[in-house]
């Protein structure tokens, strides 16, 4: 058993099992793991100093911006532009692609994250988390917005940090899913979730039924025979938070495409193809309601999305309701 192997050494013996490997992607993830901790310190203290509320500006996305979606956007950004492991970062905060500057060196990496995904409910004191997706660059000369716009089965590595009762990274490089806890009293995370799969089918259910009003036929539908089939309603309404629960104990998350939202709510890179990439390696899937997800080509950095994620079983019950009627949402 690996139980209670640190991060680091843990990264150190994967990357044995490759012996071309260079240690670029040990060095990034490692940075991301010293950013995830300041970002950590930061969530648990934001009670006792200035940092909650909103920043007075609004994000790309026409969002009001909080002190710590700020604060978490910059510390990725410092923590990971220095260390020569990537060419390039792709923010849900940001507009465009976050160059590296020119007197840092570059690695073959791409990076994008939504740096506190939730974090407008970080006042109420209930879990946050920051996801991330990594690519390799496949092109040479400079880094475009065209170098991120790939499909999510192009995905090297995703995970997401979850600041809750405790802060987990959970990640996968394509080889199943770990889940580290961090130990405060050493400042390092520690593998607490060995090959993490998640249940065939679950008894929970996630969705907002305040949008119920604006939702397709198929979405009513389906909401409609799991409640006959005695799932159990849990909805917090942090992706992170949801998600994470679901993964371990077994359910299913939609935010589907609606009348207010016809392109769906949720962002491609950031948010739905690094957790679909999660789901998969433990065992559950991912869809639009029409597709999967980690087959959608993106073509914009700021794509919007539906999703259905969690246990197969749900996700392809949900699928066959969503393909059954697809009405214009318009309406």
């Amino acid at each position: 058993m690996k139980i209670g192997m640190p991060l680091t050494k843990f990264l150190l013996e994967e990357q044995r099992h490759y012996p071309g490997s260079t240690g670029n992607f040990t060095g990034l993830f490692s940075d991301l793991a010293v950013a995830a901790k300041i970002i950590s310190r930061e969530v648990n203290k934001a009670g006792l100093i200035n940092i909650l509320g909103e920043a007075g500006r609004t994000n790309v996305q026409g969002e009001e911006v909080q002190k710590l979606d700020a604060y978490a956007n910059s510390t990725i950004i410092k923590t990971m532009e220095h260390g020569g492991h990537l060419s390039g970062m792709a923010s849900e905060e940001c507009e465009g692609v976050i160059d590296i500057p020119d007197h840092y060196p570059r690695g073959h990496y791409l990076l994008m994250f939504d740096p506190l995904d939730g974090s407008s409910n970080i006042d109420v004191n209930i879990s946050v988390g920051t996801i991330f997706s990594i690519i390799r660059k496949t092109t040479e000369g400079e880094t475009t917005e065209k170098d991120f716009l790939r499909p999510g089965a192009e995905q090297v590595s995703a995970g997401y940090i979850i600041y809750g009762s405790s802060t987990m990274l959970v990640y996968t490089t394509g080889h199943g899913v770990h889940g580290f806890t961090l130990d405060p009293s050493v400042g390092e995370f520690l593998l607490s979730h060995e090959d993490i799969r998640t249940a065939e089918k679950g008894n929970i259910y996630s969705i907002n039924e305040g949008n119920t009003k604006n939702w397709s036929g198929g979405a009513l539908k389906y909401v409609e025979e799991i409640k006959k089939d005695g799932l159990s309603a849990r909805y917090v309404g942090s992706l992170v938070a949801d998600f994470h629960r679901n993964l371990l104990k077994g359910g299913v998350f939609l935010y589907p495409a609606d009348k207010k939202n016809p392109k769906g709510k949720l962002r491609l890179l950031y948010e739905a193809n690094p957790l679909a990439f999660i789901v998969e390696q433990a065992g559950g899937a991912a869809s639009t309601g029409l597709e999967r997800i980690l087959d959608v080509k993106p073509k914009e950095l700021h794509q919007r999305t539906p999703l259905i994620i969690g246990s197969q079983a749900d996700v392809k019950k949900a699928e066959r309701f969503f393909r059954a009627e697809t009405p214009a949402l318009s309406n």
